[in-house]
């Protein structure tokens, strides 16, 4: 029975994963957060990886307040960057297999086409630069890992796009959404998902790939299939980047293309609707 550590365990990805584990009783699931497993302690970290023995990671941990990260690099770095570096060196040297989860924003966001893996990484604020860096030790230090990156990751759980527009078109007559930043959401059910085709599959080819929903969308016009599925009575308008300044710019463009994961490991991506609507059934049966 392989053994699956699980790093950043109590965010979206890592509480869609733990739902996930029941359909895979085959792996054994250690689920870890920060308080079992301190990936800022870099000196202890590669201990604590000796003490667990996975035959698999699934870093699905970082530091992702993107405008925190602004002032906040020391963290953003050991998080997103130098324990990877230590997670890729410790599993490369153990045979282990590792999935590293990365982020659209390693791109400037100038782009007009669907970005490939292949595309020119270019970060335009900390959150992108470390986790650029992130990716580089982890190619660098294990040449055998899968870094898969994603985009504008929702779920049922923690705090994201859905539930605050959710909450906020209950409570508010009207809303200002940017309409100038363009890409796709991600249901992290479903990345959750494609991360265990990729682990249950015949082959392990390493690399990059991308995975977000399809569809090609605005926040904007993401706020608008909310509130059409949420069926809520508030005034949605567009509004440029510009009107709504953030201490972290944010790339205008970065949608990702998903041929590579699809023919490579054979994964379904739904479309981004569909997902929104299983996730928001969700939300209102917890509720």
């Amino acid at each position: 029975m392989k053994k699956i550590l699980i790093t950043g365990g109590n965010g979206q990805l890592g509480s869609e994963l733990r739902l996930l584990s029941k359909a895979y009783p085959l792996f054994e699931w250690i689920f870890t957060d920060y308080q079992e497993l301190d990936l800022c302690n870099l000196e202890k970290l590669e201990i604590e990886l000796t003490n667990i023995n996975p035959q698999i990671i699934i870093n699905c941990a970082a530091h992702t307040a993107v405008d925190k990260a602004e002032s906040e690099f020391d963290l953003s770095d050991v998080l997103n960057h130098q324990s990877v570096a230590v997670l890729a060196r410790w599993s490369h040297a153990n045979d282990c297999q590792l999935v590293h989860v990365s982020t659209d924003y390693v791109f400037d966001g100038t782009a007009s086409t669907a970005l490939t893996e292949t595309a020119q990484p270019n970060p335009i604020n900390v959150y992108g630069v470390t986790k650029l860096a992130g990716e580089q030790a982890c190619l660098r230090e294990n040449p055998n890992a899968i870094i898969l990156r994603t985009s504008w990751v929702y779920s049922s759980f923690g705090n994201n796009f859905v539930k605050t527009m959710s909450r906020l078109m209950e409570e508010r007559d009207s809303l200002n959404v940017v309409n100038d930043q363009i890409g796709s959401p991600t249901y992290a059910a479903d990345l959750a998902q494609a991360i265990m085709t990729i682990l249950t599959h015949d082959i392990w080819e390493a690399g990059i790939y991308n995975f977000s929903n399809e569809g090609e969308i605005s926040w904007y016009e993401f706020a608008l299939a909310i509130q059409e599925i949420g069926q809520f009575d508030c005034a949605i308008s567009g509004i440029p980047s510009s009107v709504y300044p953030t201490p972290a710019k944010r790339p205008q463009y970065s949608l990702l293309d998903k041929t590579k994961i699809k023919t490579t490991f054979g994964v379904v991506v739904p479309e981004y609707k569909e997902s929104l609507k299983k996730c928001m059934e969700l939300l209102k049966v917890r509720s």
